[in-house]
């Protein structure tokens, strides 16, 4: 079972395989996960065995983390290439996400205007106009789409909705009008006696035909890295998914591969 959490606000800065030097801000709880998603590859663990006690970090307390490691950073020369938000589950559910986002460009301009700004999310409140429109100030909204199947979607992702549709996402997804990267997990393998295959021809065509919708700038796609909740799930080898990524290259996409 997956055991990885963030005690803390700001951590880091680590070396992320798709990232680069990436200072790591977590706007979940300390103490446990919070996400809209159960994704059964989570590094986390699964929702119900990580339950949270406490509260989201307030902004005030947010800004004051976050400037004092800047501040840290650029006393030591030490810049980070992205100010990455990530950590125990989906940021963007904290409540004043978008003002954080606010204060974090104001921090970044101030300390590193070289450092990107990135957001890792799961794209499930992209109907939220304040989460939408702060997605759209940063320089990389870095958003997953693991397949294009409700019924695949249900398997690996489990999200919380039983609303969330791959219909509905995608046209969130294409209103963004090519500001956006896609991030996609492919593996295979088995949980609970049922095969888990995202990577068919069915699925890497219908994959395809999305991208080709939502025109995002950039595609991520990548495979199982740490320990997963479920023994049972395989990573992709680097040649398997430098398939996948050829197919999409030749439709004219910029791909980033992380094996």
């Amino acid at each position: 079972m997956g055991t990885i959490l963030f005690d803390s606000i700001v951590f880091g800065p680590i070396i992320s395989r798709r990232l680069g030097v990436s200072l790591g801000i977590n706007l979940l709880p300390p103490d446990g996960k919070l996400c809209s998603f159960n994704c059964i590859y989570c590094e986390c663990g699964l929702n119900e065995q990580r339950r949270t006690n406490s509260k989201f970090p307030t902004r005030t307390e947010v800004k004051t983390a976050l400037e004092a490691k800047l501040k840290d950073m650029s006393d030591r020369e030490e810049a980070p290439d992205v100010i990455t938000f990530a950590g125990n589950g989906e940021p963007t559910l904290h409540p004043a996400f978008a003002e954080i986002i606010d204060d974090t460009i104001e921090l970044r301009n101030k300390y590193f205007p070289k450092a990107r700004i990135a957001v890792l999310s799961n794209s499930t409140t992209l109907h939220r106009e304040d989460v939408f429109k702060a997605l759209n100030k940063i320089d990389d909204n870095i958003l997953k789409l693991d397949s294009v199947s409700d019924m695949r979607i249900q398997q690996l992702d489990v999200p919380n909705s039983p609303d969330f549709t791959f219909d509905k996402l995608l046209s969130q997804l294409i209103r963004f009008d090519g500001n956006l990267i896609i991030q996609t997990m492919f593996l295979k393998g088995e949980v609970e006696g049922e095969s888990v295959d995202n990577t068919s021809s069915e699925e890497i065509d219908g994959w395809l035909e999305a991208m080709e919708k939502i025109c995002p700038r950039r595609i991520m796609i990548y495979t199982i890295d740490r320990e997963t909740p479920f023994k049972g799930l395989k990573k992709l080898s680097r040649e398997e998914l430098e398939v996948i990524a050829e197919k999409a290259r030749k439709k004219g996409f910029d791909v980033q591969v992380s094996g």
